[in-house]
């Protein structure tokens, strides 16, 4: 089986653009946040390891969702 050369062409990916600073710094500070809300379910509200891992697991998620959709407006804006 052979792939012709155009259809290898149409799948070959473009080098990523360069993570900007600030997207580094918003990461490392949702992190941050989220390893903070751990925290404070944990030692501070005492609701259990296990629920604390939980609910910052779920907010981790929503904001992975927020950022995937708020990514897929601003691509099909381009």
């Amino acid at each position: 089986m052979t792939v012709d050369r155009e259809v290898a062409a149409q799948y070959e990916q473009t080098p990523p653009d360069e993570v900007s600073r600030a997207t580094v710094f918003a990461y490392a500070f949702a992190a941050t946040l989220l390893f903070g809300w751990f925290l404070f379910g944990w030692l501070v509200l005492r609701q259990g390891f296990v629920d604390s891992v939980g609910e910052s697991a779920g907010a981790g998620f929503a904001l992975l969702l927020l950022v995937s959709v708020v990514g897929t407006v601003r691509r099909s804006r381009r």
